[in-house]
Order: C-alpha cells, then sequence, then structure tokens
C-alpha cells in the first residue's frame, strides 16, 4: 500500500473540500450561474496559485536561497572572496579584539539619540525581510576596509559610516544554524509581538518577556540604557 506523505494529506483535504466550498460559492457568492462561475474560477485560481508556491519543495528551496544570498551579500560575503578571505571576515562577526562589527566591550552611555534600535530588540531586514535579533550595535560602522570597499559603493562609503550599525542574528536554513549579520540602520525595521527561534540568544538574553529578549547581565554592562523603553521608531 503507498504511503501518503504529510504533502499528499493536505492536497487530499483540500481536494475533498472543494465540493462544501463550491457548495458554497453557489449559495453565497452570486445570484447568477455567470456570478457563480467566476467565483468558482477565482477559487481554482487561488488554489492553483497556492498549491505551486507553498507545496512545491524547489520554490521553497529557491526562497531559502535568496534569503541567504541577501544576507551574504550584506554581511560582505561574495563568491570572488576566497576561502581564507570569508574565514576570516565570518570570525570576525563572531568576535575580535579590534572592536569591529560591534564587538567592541565599551560601554555605550550616554545612549546617542540618533541610535533608534535597542540590544534584544527584534527587528525584520527590509530587503530579504528576514527576522532577528539585536545583539549589539555601533554609533558608526567600524568593520575592516576591505570589507566597507565590498559592501558599500565609492558614493555611499562617506554616508554609511556615519549611520549606527548593529550586529544582529539570524536563523540559518536548518534548525540549528546561525547567520550573523552587520547591518545599517536604514535596512532595519523594529517588529513587535514576535519571538524568533534563533540559536545561541540563550548567550545575550536571559528570557524573552513579550515585547525583546531581556540581555544577560554583562551585556547590560555594555549597554545600560538599552533595556529603557522610548517613543523612537525605525
Amino acid at each position: 500500500m503507498p504511503r501518503l506523505t504529510p504533502a499528499a494529506a493536505l492536497q487530499l483535504v483540500l481536494l475533498l473540500s472543494a465540493l462544501p466550498a463550491q457548495y458554497l460559492i453557489c449559495r453565497w457568492s452570486g445570484s447568477t450561474p455567470l456570478q457563480r462561475l467566476r467565483a468558482t474560477s477565482r477559487l481554482i485560481q487561488m488554489w492553483t496559485e497556492w498549491r505551486s508556491s507553498y507545496l512545491n519543495a524547489a520554490a521553497w528551496m529557491e526562497w531559502t536561497d535568496r534569503q541567504i544570498s541577501t544576507v551574504k551579500a550584506l554581511i560582505g560575503f561574495g563568491e570572488d572572496e576566497t576561502p581564507q578571505e570569508s574565514l576570516a571576515i565570518e570570525s570576525m562577526l563572531y568576535d575580535n579584539d579590534q572592536g569591529f562589527f560591534g564587538a567592541s566591550k565599551a560601554v555605550r552611555s550616554p545612549r546617542p539619540p540618533f541610535v533608534f534600535l535597542r540590544v534584544g530588540e527584534v527587528v525584520m531586514e527590509r530587503r530579504g525581510q528576514m527576522v532577528g535579533v539585536v545583539v549589539s550595535w555601533d554609533p558608526e560602522l567600524r568593520a575592516p576596509s576591505e570589507w566597507i570597499d565590498k559592501v558599500y559603493s565609492n558614493s555611499e562609503g562617506p554616508r554609511a559610516e556615519k549611520t549606527p550599525h548593529y550586529k544582529v542574528l539570524f536563523s540559518g536554513p536548518g534548525s540549528s544554524s546561525l547567520l550573523i549579520a552587520y547591518l545599517p540602520q536604514t535596512q532595519l525595521q523594529r517588529i513587535t509581538g514576535m519571538r524568533p527561534d534563533i540559536p545561541m540568544l540563550e548567550n545575550y538574553f536571559t528570557h524573552f518577556d513579550g515585547t525583546r529578549f531581556v540581555m544577560q547581565p554583562w551585556l547590560r554592562k555594555i549597554f545600560p540604557e538599552d533595556d529603557k523603553d522610548d517613543n523612537n521608531e525605525a
């Protein structure tokens, strides 16, 4: 007997629901045969688009690849880099002694009024619409010159250097993988009501309070004013 996969079962349920759906359309969508025919056609079109987009494994893989490519471009990873360069930059994103990518242990106080986002806030990256959590910030760009040259054009560089940048953790393509990005304030948007499941958050935060993640004591010493509310919106 053939094995019924979850995707096949879902499709079967939706197909079986077509008859009652058609009855409802006939009962409620219009008083003439032409109106009911148009409503039925719209339902079939919506189902076809939904099936091809959300039940198609290839579509999901393509979407995931696009998100990863977007973040790689944002954090300065490119296809023209050598493996040694990529590894060096990636290790700096995790931690470094030069203070690059939000790694400085200097206390961020007083907090500049133009730094809109706070450590522990959930944010969305505007281009790829990936959801992450802020774990550090710099009032100005602090990164190696070779990384800046790869990420920003000559015209964008001077403006980017004066823009607050944030170290953000994103969930990778796997359930236990992690993506780390260093992004300008202009590419991030604060969101509320969402608790993303991202590896390593427990290294920075004690818990999620329903609005933001609460910093560990060691992190609060570096960002002493970030656990206070304000009315600024990114």
